[in-house]
């Protein structure tokens, strides 16, 4: 009988045989070999003929209790992704008969807060954000380039890093990415961004990489595709440096993107299609925080608000 972390395997390569993004994969695995490690710390628990439902209820409360690096409970996102991967792996092996169907429903999704989208910044924030970068090196250059594109085109980090040379379109200004579900879509590019990719893909890129065949758009050190990593990491170390004191992720940028478009009178039918959500009521969260500029235009335009001045 195959072990738990063998099946992992197995479950690996079966996503990657149907041609799930290598994103969702990599963190589908993360996400999965960590309840392993969890169970066989804590119950000594290695096949799957030992799985019992009281295991599943127990890594539930055990998430309950993590605290993340920075010493805060994970949110109710980060859990439900976990749980979501974990009942993949789960339903994987109940198709190949090697647990019982009803161990699927040992653990659950957890209500989610209806809440405002996490940090979010202005645009003068993005812009000290982003002159950190010393752009006099091939690393920099590429660095700037890449925050230019994710605040430009508001597209997923696994969208950007998974993006190749061919995907850019200059003339039309748009670029090809692959979204949730393998779903193609062109989103446009502004100016600022599509200058920073013409400049770095002719005269930078040629020295991050010594593979004339690598297709990867954005590059680790290594020449090979860039990794969430050192993404995370760079946007942490300028969001720091500039001294801004919210908590900045790369997907800060995608927010951040949503909201000063729609701020700006975007309809919410084109920024979904940008964003490439499934409906318009995920925009719902993002709409919440124009209720600032509302307040802003009440205080100056209300007649009784004038009276108090």
């Amino acid at each position: 009988m195959k072990t738990l972390f063998e099946l992992l395997d197995d479950h690996v390569q079966h996503q990657r045989a149907v041609q799930l993004s290598p994103y969702t994969v990599r963190h589908g695995f993360y996400n999965v070999r960590r309840f392993l490690k969890w169970l066989a710390a804590r119950w000594g628990v290695l096949s799957p003929d030992q799985l019992r439902v009281e295991h599943l209820e127990g890594f539930q409360k055990h998430l309950a209790s993590v605290v993340s690096n920075r010493g805060r409970p994970l949110v109710a996102r980060s859990i439900n992704k976990i749980v979501d991967n974990l009942q993949g792996f789960l339903a994987f092996m109940v198709r190949h008969g090697h647990v019982p169907a009803g161990l699927m429903d040992a653990i659950q999704p957890v209500k989610e807060p209806n809440l405002l989208p996490g940090s979010v910044l202005t645009h003068e924030q993005v812009r000290k954000l982003i002159a950190q970068i010393d752009t006099g090196t091939p690393e920099g250059y590429q660095d700037r380039t890449v925050l230019e594109v994710l605040y430009s085109s508001g597209i997923r980090v696994g969208e950007l890093l998974g993006m190749d040379v061919a995907d850019v379109d200059y003339r039309n200004a748009m670029a090809r990415v692959l979204g949730k579900g393998r779903k193609e879509r062109m989103v446009p590019l502004g100016r600022t961004a599509l200058r920073f990719l013409e400049g770095y893909v002719r005269a930078v890129r040629p020295h991050l990489t010594g593979d004339p065949g690598q297709k990867a758009l954005f590059l680790a050190v290594d020449g090979k595709r860039q990794q969430y990593n050192t993404l995370r990491k760079l946007i942490h170390d300028c969001a720091g440096r500039a001294g801004l004191t919210v908590i900045v992720t790369p997907h800060t940028f995608r927010r951040s993107c949503a909201t000063e478009m729609l701020r700006a009178g975007a309809g919410m039918y084109h920024v979904k299609e940008m964003l490439g959500h499934e409906s318009l009521d995920t925009l719902r969260h993002y709409a919440k925080l124009t209720i600032t500029d509302l307040q802003a235009t009440h205080r100056k335009c209300h007649p009784r608000e004038k009276d108090e001045e």
